[in-house]
């Protein structure tokens, strides 16, 4: 069976910085792309950043971009997420995914889904 388990969130202040691990089980991880979702109290959920299966392609939504960084350790199975220069808009619960990258975008492939650590920031 596949399993995303999410780990690495936590209380943090202001302007902490977090990192978000996501080891993965029952796939072939080094042929998957892999990305990160959040999904803020009332609002949707949505991509934050996402990595193609070997890293020579990221993407990183506008609100995060300079501030965390996607990457991956093909040998142990893990999906990364370092989350620098904390706000309290970035308050979520992180999730990592399973992709498919085609045609230079990300698409979440279905059931692939982990369950999510909270990030939460203080101010």
């Amino acid at each position: 069976q596949v399993h995303l388990a999410e780990s690495g969130g936590g209380l943090v202040q202001a302007g902490d910085s977090l990192r978000l691990s996501c080891v993965v089980s029952g796939l072939t991880f080094g042929t998957e792309a892999m990305g990160w979702f959040r999904q803020a109290p009332g609002k949707e959920r949505e991509v934050i950043a996402a990595i193609t299966q070997t890293g020579d392609n990221t993407h990183y939504e506008d609100s995060v971009k300079g501030r965390f960084i996607v990457s991956r350790d093909n040998a142990k199975n893990t999906l990364y997420l370092q989350l620098n220069g904390l706000k309290a808009e970035d308050t979520a619960v992180y999730s990592c995914v399973a992709m498919h990258f085609a045609d230079g975008n990300y698409y979440p492939r279905a059931g692939y889904w982990g369950q999510g650590t909270l990030v939460v920031v203080s101010s």
